[in-house]
């Protein structure tokens, strides 16, 4: 999978799992996708920014259904400003 593939199968991911995100007052954005594409930052946004629950989303949620479009991601962190 090229680099160009594997982010399109990120943001597809980040679509599927973005209404559930919303449906709670926020957001997510692709920041980048580095080391050899194995590490995803994304930043979370609205109200998942200081939810007691957020590093469980990032996990449960947002990091397997990135893998499941883009199996060879082994991280995704998120990314505070």
């Amino acid at each position: 999978m090229t680099s160009e593939e594997v982010r399109l199968n990120v943001e597809k991911a980040l679509e599927e799992i973005r209404p559930f995100l919303q449906s709670d007052g926020g957001d997510i954005s692709l920041m980048s996708i580095e080391e050899n594409d194995t590490l995803v930052k994304v930043q979370l946004q609205g109200a998942c920014v200081g939810c007691s629950v957020n590093q469980m989303t990032l996990k449960s949620g947002v990091e397997m259904t990135i893998k499941k479009y883009a199996p060879q991601i082994e991280k995704v962190v998120n990314i505070e400003i």
